[in-house]
């Protein structure tokens, strides 16, 4: 009983970055649909989001963790132990960072942020598939880390735990409200270039005579005095 998908991707975009999927000959695979309900719990994210969660998805749930703006998400069946999860996703940070570390030493950041195209380091997928090997079997993962795991229990208690259909719904209600607010900004910036409009026609009405009759008098005493 492996984790079934793991992805991880940037946190400001969602952009996948690295993903692979379990490949044991005991499991489902992976649907169209699971695979869609990931990219959109990645794209879901942004500044303030909770660093930890569990999410409810019928048979299965995701978890993910969220460090050094890098977003470790996976599934596994609903039956997989939560704590052996968050290990696996702890895991698989440590090595996923240390390798960027080790390959592009303190410029591992700008080569994240700049990444351009989705899979960028798909490179490290063999990591990905080490590490689900090494927790296909939950009990003996808790055999080997039982005093890390009982360390880590009162903070896994502590995780927010939501319902797929809430978390997207969430999702398009910021969307839906992020868009309202790019309306309503250009709208503003409509209004106000019309209203710096109707103030330079209305000072052009009341002013206008004024200064085409002093242009008309100072033509006049030009003619007179100096043609």
């Amino acid at each position: 009983m492996p984790p079934l998908l793991t992805q991880v991707a940037r946190v400001s975009d969602g952009l996948p970055l690295v993903a692979t999927t379990s490949s044991s000959s005991g499991t489902a695979p992976v649907t169209n649909e699971s695979q869609q309900q990931a990219k959109q719990i990645l794209r879901s994210l942004m500044q303030g989001s909770p660093s930890r969660m569990s999410i409810v998805s019928g048979p299965n749930t995701f978890y993910y963790l969220v460090r050094e703006n890098l977003c470790f998400l996976s599934m596994f069946e609903n039956s997989y132990p939560k704590r052996v999860a968050f290990l696996y996703l702890d895991e698989v940070a440590d090595a996923i960072l240390q390798e960027l570390l080790q390959e592009f030493q303190n410029e591992w950041r700008a080569q994240v942020d700049t990444a351009a195209r989705p899979f960028r380091f798909i490179h490290y997928d063999p990591i990905l598939q080490k590490k689900s090997r090494e927790f296909q079997d939950p009990k003996q993962v808790q055999s080997q880390n039982s005093s890390r795991l009982h360390d880590d229990l009162s903070e896994i208690q502590g995780i927010m735990k939501k319902n797929i259909d809430e978390l997207l719904n969430r999702g398009e209600r910021l969307e839906h409200v992020s868009n309202v607010s790019r309306e309503l900004q250009a709208k503003s910036k409509d209004f106000k270039w019309g209203a710096k409009k109707l103030t330079w026609q209305a000072r052009l009405q009341q002013y206008g005579p004024m200064v085409a009759g002093s242009t008309f008098v100072l033509f006049v005493l030009y003619l007179k005095f100096f043609w």
